[in-house]
């Protein structure tokens, strides 16, 4: 892109929908696509995510360019990465002759995530489409070159269950705080996007560990144990566990036992520190 120093101006509301109109932007469902317009809560963002001078932030699914907007503004050097090949040529066009912009027509769930950011550090900032932001979150997290932040907008439900320890544990609390430390940090109105979703929405900020909190085998176990008995959640950890093995429920309990988990707890009742050391116990037990 060219190299002036200057980035275009934030719109208002009132300006962003007279764009919409005028170039004949319709979101689309099948993405998930709502347009975030609110110049307020763009800013509390980025505000959440500490985002400086310099910093390497990848953007998921820019859509119209606010967020964008303000990244740049703070002098962040940008890697947007879109789908939609019609927002692609819109953010073309408003972004040309913006410098620090790297714009990239790609799916961000298959994206090769090394040869955009190179082995530096990064941030990833994003206003997520409902229909894929946890996959996009859980890929980012399980990478081998992991950001050091994530700041992500996604539906306020999706965000509870992120951040929820025991009893309200499900495989998606698990698969984020295996890897991160994770706080919800404030809650969008739905009427701050176009159109306007029916939820709403929750900004959360996550810390990556240094290293997950368990090792690549552990992890492996770790889901499928814990696939296992959420497939089962209504039952006890025991019954669960034997079925979803095809153990003995002695065999099951002396498991449960060993990794210091009750065998009457339901799975949401079992914290993650408990789910690791089970992973650990039936590592163990096949090697």
């Amino acid at each position: 892109m060219s190299q002036s120093r200057q980035h275009p101006k934030q719109r208002s509301r009132e300006q962003w929908q007279a764009v919409l109109r005028s170039r004949n932007i319709m979101p689309a469902r099948s993405m998930g696509q709502n347009f975030l317009v609110e110049p307020d809560v763009v800013e509390a963002i980025v505000d959440v995510a500490g985002v400086e001078g310099g910093d390497l932030v990848v953007e998921i699914g820019p859509g119209l360019g606010i967020l964008t907007r303000e990244l740049l503004g703070r002098g962040a050097q940008v890697v947007a990465v879109e789908l939609d090949r019609d927002l692609v040529t819109f953010l073309e066009k408003d972004f040309h002759e913006v410098e620090n912009l790297t714009l990239i027509e790609r799916d961000a769930r298959h994206v090769e995530v090394e040869s955009i950011v190179g082995d530096g550090t990064y941030h990833v900032v994003a206003n997520l489409p409902y229909s894929t932001g946890t996959v996009i979150i859980r890929r980012f997290l399980e990478l081998d070159h992991a950001p050091a932040t994530m700041t992500v907008m996604v539906q306020r439900e999706v965000a509870e269950r992120m951040i929820a320890t025991a009893p309200y544990v499900s495989l998606l609390s698990l698969a984020t705080q295996l890897f991160a430390v994770a706080e919800l940090s404030f809650i969008v109105p739905p009427d701050v996007f176009l159109p306007r979703p029916k939820v709403e929405s929750a900004v959360v900020r996550l810390v990556l560990h240094d290293a997950p909190l368990a090792s690549p085998v552990e992890v492996e176990f770790l889901f499928r144990l814990a696939t296992m008995a959420f497939q089962r959640k209504r039952k006890t950890m025991s019954n669960g566990i034997s079925q979803g093995l095809g153990v003995s429920k002695p065999e099951a309990e002396a498991m449960l036992e060993h990794a210091g988990i009750d065998p009457s707890l339901r799975p949401q009742a079992v914290a993650l520190e408990q789910w690791i050391a089970l992973a650990r116990v039936a590592t163990a037990a096949t090697h």
